[in-house]
């Protein structure tokens, strides 16, 4: 008898014509002691399958079994943790997991519940921020705070839906080690929904794909005869891992092309200037200027954020200096907490400067403009208007003299190279969070800035399509030579997207600790990175540097690959 089984499930939403089949015909047999990596599209039904396992939703037909009794509810015999975490505002990380300790060991002496609470809340490193309530921390910390919650349950199956997708790098690499370290000692039973094919096959003994809906249906089973333990580093040099990844790569690339007939481009890009796009300085500006534009078309000089807290200022970030060519791509990365977004979110004008100052094409940023486009991890979409009617009030804004046709061009263009050309007339409330990322970025593609920032854009969505989107914005970008900052958690795609990488310390005040330029040829794609004779290399200076500040480690200053430091690094990138 299986530990886990799926009969025949099937499961949609809606009425009449507005019925939607969201799951048809789902079969699953999951042995004790298993663990399962399910690989999904978005808008697959991913979440309602996990759902369904868990005991939150009820399927229309079929019928799901746990150790052989039909599932009738949620239970803490399954630990669940979801992409959006859901924590309560008013408790702290403390008080988070301890409800769930509290419900879980009634039986348990108050010092023992204490100690397994403090010991998971060390084990996801927040044990510096124990005391902080949700609203004090990132994105990434609060999905820490939900895999502590869930793991410290003890449950008898795991059941996680894209638990490690909005943290940084060695975090979920810290994670992943966790995960698969309760699996081999306790041999729980494990199903992770991810849209992450290495972290399959890093983690799992099965990889089965599940098939975009609607009726989305399983696809072929991919055993991982793997040995254990895995190591990340072995594992890439392995001939049995390269053959394994490719063919489940090439797999989904193929259902991808499948349903990817949308996202041909059919509309020509017209021909129009923007608002933004201003002529060039007439040349006794450019012979006055100390230097030319083209090489610090983006200045960050002494830039600083300081909040106001009950305990007095906290300076967030501090003395962040760089300056960035017209044209340059930069990638930013460092660990949840490091003021990343913020610095962001002072370079769009969403976010006042506390210090120092913002310079972009000989104008200092002083608030929020069509020059610089933003795209946020969790896109701001207007849930009533249509995909094509949300890039619409950009566009209509920065193009104000082209016609109704060619405003109407720039925008299919761009939803259709982002995968939505049968989905430009749904409206936003209809579409999955991967879909209503994608018409994020279309929107920030539309507007033509001068300057687009990109805070981890590509963290909800899955794989194909996120190597799909990496692909278009650097097509976009070679076209267009946008200067771009790019916030990611990614070391892949740090490397894969920036002429350089820039790494920030641990806050508070954060600062610029190092900087790695990326001497590889463009156009760059995950093959050409991964055969490049230095890809590993760069790989390894940006784990070191992640490794260096775990646990809010503050090392003393470092050297980049080169031996020069981050200071005349960037005096020679200027």
């Amino acid at each position: 008898m299986a530990f886990l089984e799926l009969k025949n499930v099937s499961k949609a939403y809606g009425d009449g014509a507005a019925r939607t089949s969201v799951l048809n015909d789902i079969n699953l047999a999951v042995e004790e002691g298993e663990f399962v990596a399910i690989v999904g599209f978005s808008g697959s039904g991913k979440t309602t399958l996990i759902s369904a396992m868990a005991g939150l939703i009820t399927p229309d037909s079929g019928e799901v079994l746990l150790k052989g009794v039909p599932v009738a509810g949620p239970g803490p015999d399954r630990g669940v943790v979801f992409q959006s975490y859901s924590l309560m505002p008013w408790l702290t990380v403390y008080g988070n997991v301890a409800l769930a300790v509290g419900s879980a060991f009634k039986g348990l002496s108050k010092k023992d519940r204490d100690a397994k609470v403090r010991h998971y809340i060390d084990m996801v490193g927040l044990t510096h921020a124990i005391d902080r309530r949700p609203a004090e921390l990132s994105g990434g910390m609060r999905q820490r705070v939900a895999v502590a919650r869930a793991l410290a349950m003890s449950p008898e199956i795991l059941l996680l839906d894209e638990p490690l997708s909005a943290l940084d790098a060695l975090t979920r690499a810290k994670l992943q080690d966790e995960i698969e370290r309760i699996w081999e000692d306790d041999r729980k039973t494990v199903i992770l929904i991810t849209n992450d094919v290495d972290e399959a096959l890093l983690l799992a003994d099965r990889i089965i794909p599940l098939k975009p809906g609607p009726d989305a249906t399983f696809g072929p089973a991919f055993k991982v005869d793997l040995p254990r333990p895995r190591d990340r580093g072995a594992m890439n040099h392995d001939p049995a891992f390269k053959k394994l990844r490719g063919e489940v790569t090439q797999y989904l690339m193929g259902v991808g092309m499948e349903r990817g007939s949308e996202a041909e481009v059919v509309v020509e890009l017209p021909k129009v200037a923007p608002i933004t796009q201003s002529d060039p300085p007439p040349p006794a500006y450019r012979e006055a200027a100390k230097s030319p534009i083209e090489r610090n078309y983006v200045e960050f000089f002494r830039l600083e954020k300081v909040y106001p807290t009950p305990k007095g200022p906290l300076t967030v970030v501090e003395s962040f200096d760089l300056k960035l060519r017209q044209g340059e791509f930069v990638s930013l990365i460092g660990h949840s907490g490091c003021g990343k977004s913020t610095v962001l979110s002072m370079t769009a004008g969403l976010t006042p400067i506390s210090g120092g100052g913002i310079v972009l094409d000989g104008k200092e940023v002083d608030d929020a403009g069509p020059d610089r486009a933003v795209v946020f991890q969790a896109p701001s979409l207007m849930p009533w208007l249509t995909a094509r009617e949300n890039v619409a009030l950009g566009v209509d804004r920065v193009y104000p003299h082209a016609s109704e046709v060619e405003r109407r061009d720039i925008i299919e263009y761009y939803l259709a190279r982002v995968g939505l050309g049968d989905a430009m007339d749904k409206a936003a409330s209809e579409l999955s969070n991967g879909m209503k990322q994608r018409v994020g970025i279309a929107r920030a593609f539309a507007l033509s800035p001068k300057l687009l920032l990109l805070d981890e854009p590509f963290g909800m969505l899955d794989s194909l399509t996120r190597w799909e989107l990496q692909e278009v914005l650097m097509e976009v970008w070679q076209r267009t030579e946008v200067t771009a900052v790019c916030v990611t958690h990614d070391v892949d795609e740090a490397i894969l997207l920036g002429d350089r990488v820039v790494m920030m310390t641990n806050g508070p005040r954060a600062t610029i600790g190092n900087i790695m330029n990326v001497d590889i040829p463009r156009p760059r794609s995950r093959k050409t990175l991964l055969e490049h004779p230095d890809y590993y290399a760069y790989r390894e200076e940006l784990l070191e540097f992640l490794e260096a500040y775990e646990g809010g480690a503050d090392p003393a200053p470092q050297k980049t690959a080169s031996g020069k430091t981050v200071e005349n690094e960037e005096e020679e990138a200027a």
